[in-house]
């Protein structure tokens, strides 16, 4: 084996968790992707035999080149949420593929993630890498040019923002799928009451058809929403949307949404669905197929 290949055989042994950090960093398969192998072509440029912990150091490049994706895409950006929904995972009913398992540790959900959006990009490295990953704020602080006490502050205030929100599913998925099943079946049935019964008060629908997301509040609101897709002849089927219940709506053969259910206490207090045609058309829904 060349000096190279031992290389690259290292590097593959923490691709998986840098990853992780990158699509927690950035909501984006692809950029995440993008943001990995930047970090293996620095590598391969580098003196890997100097590098002491290189796990550590790959997470600290990975960290840098989100920051500096994150600081581009909010300088492109108007929404206060950004401009689309993040990329989902989308897994079979029945459990995780493993290969999904690394990315959705922490109940990583596109609530939570949507969340995150709303972040500065110091505070979502700050809480990725230190609440996420056990990163030190000694080894956080170079990297967002602050001290380790601002640091600390800045996780701190991300902490706060992500608590502050309803983004945690129940942690129960046969529960989840009782209210997200009674959901579906109201749905269809055009039942009105039965659909604000089971949306929280303060639920909110986004809806990300490209070119923007659209937000509906209200249970009332979100419920006359739900009568209307009803009637449009989707062939829903149940799914995992990033570990939490959700379901893959089709029409005419071809994916139409994916949608995301955030279920707490009972009720559903967010929904979030993806129907961009263009980028459902990159997403792999072939795990439903088996």
């Amino acid at each position: 084996m060349d000096e190279r290949d031992w290389l690259a055989e290292r590097f593959e042994e923490h691709r998986i968790h840098l990853r992780a950090v990158a699509y927690r960093m950035l909501g984006s398969l692809s950029e995440a992707d993008d943001a990995v192998q930047d970090a293996w072509l620095r590598l391969s440029r580098s003196d890997a035999e100097a590098i002491e912990n290189l796990r550590a150091w790959l997470t600290t490049v990975v960290a840098r080149v989100s920051l500096n994706m994150l600081r581009s895409r909010k300088t492109r950006r108007e929404e206060p949420l950004g401009a689309q929904l993040p990329d989902p995972i989308v897994d079979p009913a029945d459990g995780t593929y493993p290969e999904h398992e690394a990315l959705l540790a922490d109940s990583v959900g596109l609530a939570l993630l949507i969340v995150l959006e709303t972040l500065s990009p110091a505070e979502r490295l700050a809480f990725v890498l230190h609440d996420m990953f056990a990163v030190p704020f000694d080894d956080i602080a170079p990297i967002v040019e602050r001290s380790p006490d601002a640091t600390r502050q800045l996780a701190s205030r991300a902490r706060r923002r992500v608590q502050g929100e309803r983004a945690m599913p129940d942690p129960d998925l046969d529960r989840q799928r009782e209210v997200v099943d009674a959901f579906l079946a109201a749905s269809r049935e055009g039942d009105f009451d039965a659909l604000v019964a089971l949306l929280d008060p303060d639920v909110v629908l986004r809806q990300d058809f490209g070119g923007g997301m659209r937000e509906v509040r209200g249970a009332e609101a979100v419920a006359r929403q739900a009568r209307t897709y009803s009637q449009m002849g989707l062939v829903i089927h149940p799914a995992l949307i990033n570990g939490a219940v959700g379901a893959v709506a089709m029409r005419d053969g071809q994916p139409f949404s994916i949608g995301a259910l955030t279920v707490r206490d009972g009720r559903i207090v967010e929904m979030d669905f993806l129907a961009d045609p263009e980028r459902l058309a990159q997403l792999d829904l072939t795990v439903l197929e088996g």
